[in-house]
């Protein structure tokens, strides 16, 4: 199920999805979700992925109450919500000069912020928030295919990694923040400065640190505890950011190095470094 904030990119990601093979049906009435079932589970049907495409129509209500019926079958359902910023969604009506859905409201940003009150109740079931702020089609894209492209009912649990910059603000799509400031700085070496946390000096560096390696290992040690529990709530999606301050060096290296850690606890993770090239 695809939600979220007009102009976030609710079209974008249900065009991503068909191309991915799923069948997408939009604006489809709460009170048929149910029915939607009849297409995957009659004999020989030939759809088994559907995606349904949910507005930000009067009706969110029954929106939550047809979440609710259809995970209360047993079927795998995955709510996606995609978010933005307000001023970047101003940005974007104002580029396409497009009507917002929310028309009796004069104001632009009002109307957008009376929409996340609407869509609130919606966002709260979600399993995967994903902030198109900073994302293009492209990106957006990749995003959709590391989530979804290989949906199955083996999968498990899917973690994303990702590095971030503080000074370029806080990612709001993201489950935990572990603050990376405390490790040595490598901005601060001349020869460093211009490089990334993906180039080899600047990992010795940053890794020939002690307190780095105690990071790690307590870190890792958390996670033990964590990614079981996780899994046995029925979480599907967690994403885990590390920021440093300004998301090139020291986060980047931690993000590479937590994405091999989970690996090595046989979950599916993604890295991605949203900052490194600012």
């Amino acid at each position: 199920m695809i939600s979220g904030l007009s102009g976030a990119g609710r079209s974008s990601a249900a065009d991503n999805l068909e191309d991915l093979g799923w069948f997408v049906i939009d604006n489809l009435p709460a009170p048929l979700f149910s029915k939607i079932l009849e297409l995957t589970t009659g004999i020989g049907s030939p759809v088994d992925r559907i995606a349904l495409v949910i507005g930000s129509g009067p009706y969110q209500e029954e929106v939550v109450h047809g979440i609710h019926s259809l995970r209360a079958t047993g079927s795998r359902v995955r709510v996606l919500f995609l978010d933005a910023a307000t001023d970047t969604l101003v940005r974007r009506y104002e580029a396409t000069r497009r009507r917002h859905p929310h028309t009796g409201i004069d104001r632009l940003g009002e109307a957008i912020e009376a929409e996340r009150g609407v869509l609130e109740a919606v966002k709260a079931e979600a399993d995967v928030v994903v902030d198109t702020s900073e994302l293009n089609v492209h990106q957006l894209r990749a995003r959709l295919v590391d989530l979804f492209g290989d949906e199955g009912p083996d999968r498990g649990m899917q973690v994303t990694v990702t590095s971030f910059g503080y000074k370029h603000g806080l990612p709001l799509d993201v489950d935990l923040v572990l603050d990376c400031r405390f490790l040595p700085n490598p901005h601060w070496v001349d020869e460093l400065r211009p490089l990334t946390g993906l180039d080899p000096a600047v990992r010795d560096y940053v890794l020939g640190q002690e307190v780095a390696h105690e990071f790690l290992e307590r870190l890792d040690q958390l996670l033990v505890m964590l990614l079981p529990a996780y899994v046995a709530e029925g979480k599907a999606y967690l994403t885990i950011a590390m920021g440093c301050t300004g998301g090139r060096h020291r986060s980047v290296i931690m993000a590479e190095e937590l994405g091999v850690a989970l690996k090595e606890h046989g979950f599916v993770a993604t890295v991605t470094h949203r900052d490194i090239d600012k």
